[in-house]
């Protein structure tokens, strides 16, 4: 199976081809509200045609989505798509620090954003080259309107207003840039994933012909937890679901437990997308375990390692195994995955079809099976490089087209492969990634502290937590330090402990040494 067939050139056409196929069966759900194919269609088709007409966005300009799951995401990414716009994917909890930085980045010159995120781009939108904004409220779908602000479109304002305008045609070819996934990279500093529109479909079709028949036809209800503007719920719910005319069911805030499962009570469904964190979350509520799952079959699992105890507790509960797989923002994101129905436990399963795996040393050679080292990659799915940073996309690349993960990983007998450890320092609270650079750079800002050292730390409900190690000039109050640093920081990454030391170990040339700290 392959996304990349005759006519299709752009994620824009695999859209188009989708929506011909499908009418009226239901695509998206949300807060009550079901949307089928055709209104998502036309809903879709008439943003984007007002993106080209009425914003005057042309082909290859980058759009800013910075939404929770709401239905306005799918409607908004789509028309980004079709009108032959590069997604620009941004998590609505950023501080306006991150903002400014992924905004002026990536060069974008229009955003669809949450009212409440307002106060946030009006501080910081001088510095950018955005020009148009499109706001929109949670119930502006069930209400038809948009609160009015000055300066804004209004969400549904603008569908009204392109609905009767012809699309112009897209001139995207499959090796444009389609999706700019923004990530902390092994530096610390945020770099945007450039996935070419061949990317994306491939990594999608690949992963589609993996999961082979447990993913159905037209007969799919997914509960889709997992923000839609991280590249693996990008990936599954956006577009592989989506593909084969399934229904999504879009959670807008996972960590409200009750009505999480409130929210899903009225689905018989098939299917979820999740994490460690949420399983074992979920499996702790009472009305969770009364839920029908007669019709269950399918758990996809990725983001962070899954733990023998989630996956156990998640069969004992729900009667359906965890599919585990593996991958990061710069391969569009799966590069190996479990069989559903026959996983190992500790793996993240075979490669995909079309993907070369190596693991290498230090030096680029190639290690045998069994041994350990970085996990390398090569195939169709793989980024383009790093957005207009050529010096880090060289650091990551090696000279034969393999990508270098950060990762350690072994190749088990069968030809499944196993992370063993992430060779650099990176932090992974609840999925999402944490750069301990970053993070000591917000705590060496305040004016009592000398130096920091982050690390993680095991944490029963996130997996990890944040540690900050520092050395002070004067007594601190780790209180203050702490609201010092959720001005900056979005939340998950605001150091959890707090340890005050007279020495931070370091090596002989002075390098800080968070080995010895974690251990």
């Amino acid at each position: 199976m392959t996304f990349i067939e005759k006519g299709i050139n752009n994620l824009g056409d695999f859209i188009d081809n989708v929506f011909s196929k499908y009418s009226s069966q239901p695509a998206f759900s949300c807060l009550g509200q079901t949307l089928s194919f055709s209104e998502l269609d036309e809903k879709s088709h008439a943003l984007a045609c007002w993106f080209q007409n009425e914003a005057g966005l042309k082909s290859g300009d980058r759009i800013i989505i910075q939404l929770p799951n709401l239905i306005q995401y799918p409607i908004a990414a789509y028309a980004a798509a079709r009108a032959g716009l590069t997604i620009v994917n941004t998590n609505p909890l950023y501080t306006e620090r991150e903002m400014a930085h992924q905004f002026t980045d990536s060069g974008a010159k229009a955003i669809v954003i949450l009212a409440d995120l307002l106060p946030k781009l009006d501080a910081i939108k001088h510095n950018t080259e955005i020009e148009t904004v499109i706001v929109t409220g949670a119930a502006d779908l069930l209400t038809g309107t948009t609160e009015q602000v000055n300066g804004c479109t209004g969400f549904s304002q603008a569908i009204k207003l392109g609905l009767g305008i012809t699309l112009a045609p897209r001139t995207q070819q499959l090796n444009d840039i389609s999706v700019l996934q923004y990530t902390g990279g092994t530096t610390g500093v945020s770099k945007g994933a450039a996935l070419s529109h061949s990317n994306v479909l491939s990594n999608a079709s690949q992963t589609l012909q993996h999961l082979g028949k447990h993913c159905g036809d037209g007969t799919e209800t997914f509960i889709s937890p997992l923000p839609l503007y991280h590249i693996y719920a990008f990936s599954v719910n956006m577009l592989i679901f989506f593909s084969k005319g399934n229904l999504n069911v879009l959670i807008p805030n996972p960590r409200d437990m009750d009505a999480f499962v409130s929210a899903i009570k009225p689905f018989r469904f098939t299917g979820f997308a999740g994490l460690n964190t949420l399983f074992v979350g979920l499996c702790q509520h009472p009305e969770f375990k009364k839920l029908d799952f007669s019709k269950f079959h399918l758990t996809l699992s990725g983001g962070t390692a899954l733990t023998h105890a989630a996956a156990n507790v998640w069969k004992s509960v729900t009667g359906c195994t965890i599919t585990e797989g593996y991958g990061l923002s710069e391969t569009a994101p799966v590069l190996s995955f479990n069989t559903p129905g026959a996983e190992i436990l500790g793996s993240v399963g075979q490669k995909l079809a079309g993907t070369e795996i190596e693991i290498r040393d230090q030096n680029g050679n190639h290690l045998t099976t069994g041994e350990e080292g970085e996990v390398c990659a090569k195939g169709p799915q793989v980024m383009t490089g790093y957005w207009k940073r050529p010096e880090e996309t060289a650091k990551v690349m090696h000279s034969d087209g393999f990508f270098r993960t950060g990762d350690i990983g072994v190749i088990l007998p069968d030809g499944s492969i196993k992370i063993v450890d992430r060779l650099k320092d990176m932090v992974i609270v609840s999925g999402f990634n944490v750069y301990p650079n970053e993070v000591e750079e917000i705590i060496t800002r305040h004016k009592d502290v000398i130096e920091a050292a982050v690390v993680g730390e095991p944490d029963d409900k996130t997996g990890e937590k944040v540690c900050a190690y520092i050395v002070v000039n004067k007594p601190i109050d780790t209180a203050d330090l702490i609201s010092h640093c959720k001005k900056d920081l979005t939340p998950y990454k605001v150091p959890k402990k707090i340890v005050v030391l007279d020495e931070l170990p370091k090596s002989t040339v002075g390098k800080i040494l968070r080995r010895e700290l974690r251990s």
